[in-house]
């Protein structure tokens, strides 16, 4: 079941970034976008469980859920969709794939953890790949708004970090609560904030949401993207650790170019092919213990039998 809910989950958010290109190029206003997106999955998904008797009213009181909601959802999510208005969606995927990275800074900085050294190898190889596939856009881009905007991926990255870490461990302290209900709760207060903040910066007309673009970008977020894309990325995160579900991170800047030059023009260099072939060797370098403890362990079992 992890294997399974990790390959579905990478294949669904590595889709997302092109998709939120479409919807903001058929003029919805990102933070809107983002925000409606947000909370009708989160209620949707909160209802369901409410209904299931899986979910109390209490937990919408909890203040660990601001936290998670302010930087998993809407941190994250502000930054990447208006920044979307200005880059690539492939090049958008790559500065996501910096989120595994900063998680291991942030556990080794500021938590004490000790990370593996294939780890930190892995993690500055795959950097590496990041580099490389950024790299013709910094030489050949100089316009300050494209800059800015790689920036602010960057810092919804650190949140998007921060949140991951946050959830991981109130997963452990409601444990009798379902990761699916903690994963609405967040996306309520994300999605909230995010409409709030539209209202301020944003005018929005119901034309922008007539276009069948526009619409099914939402629906697409809303239900796929949201609803269960997300509640794999948290279930997964119980089940495992705060590490391994963000690897989609490095996963996604391959299937995202790809689905960006097939679909939508966006073009794939050299560069791009070997970025991403140094992006795939420090995943599998930083999960092969993992991999070899797996392969040892279905060894046994076979020569047992």
């Amino acid at each position: 079941m992890i294997i399974f809910n990790y390959l579905l989950m990478c294949a669904i958010f590595s889709t997302t970034f092109l998709v939120i290109k479409i919807g903001v190029e058929a003029g919805l206003p990102p933070f809107f976008s983002a925000g409606l997106r947000f909370l009708l999955a989160g209620a949707l998904l909160f209802l369901w469980m409410h209904w299931k008797r899986k979910a109390s009213l209490r937990l919408l009181l909890r203040k660990e859920f601001i936290l998670i909601g302010m930087t998993s959802t809407f941190t994250t999510f502000a930054t990447l969709y208006w920044a979307e208005q200005h880059v690539d969606s492939g090049l958008a995927a790559i500065l996501s794939a910096t989120g595994p990275m900063m998680i291991l800074i942030i556990q080794a900085v500021f938590l004490g953890k000790r990370s593996s050294r294939s780890d930190y190898i892995g993690c500055i190889i795959g950097f590496m790949g990041v580099c490389l596939l950024i790299m013709p856009k910094l030489v050949l881009e100089h316009e300050g708004v494209w800059i800015f905007s790689c920036i602010l991926i960057l810092i919804g990255e650190a949140a998007y970090a921060v949140g991951s870490l946050a959830t991981r461990k109130l997963t452990f302290d409601l444990s009798e609560v379902s990761p699916i209900t903690l994963n609405a709760v967040q996306m309520l207060y994300g999605g909230a904030a995010l409409l709030l903040l539209s209202l301020f910066t944003e005018q929005v007309t119901m034309e922008q949401l007539q276009s069948w673009p526009a619409a099914g970008s939402i629906l697409y977020l809303m239900a796929v993207g949201s609803m269960l894309a997300h509640s794999l990325y948290a279930w997964l995160l119980k089940a495992t650790n705060a590490y391994f579900p963000s690897t989609w991170l490095f996963i996604s800047p391959m299937v995202a170019l790809g689905l960006g030059a097939l679909l939508y023009g966006e073009h794939v260099t050299s560069f791009s092919i070997l970025g991403s072939i140094l992006v795939l060797f420090g995943i599998i370098l930083m999960q092969w213990r993992g991999i070899r403890s797996r392969l040892q362990t279905r060894k046994h079992g076979t020569s047992s039998v």
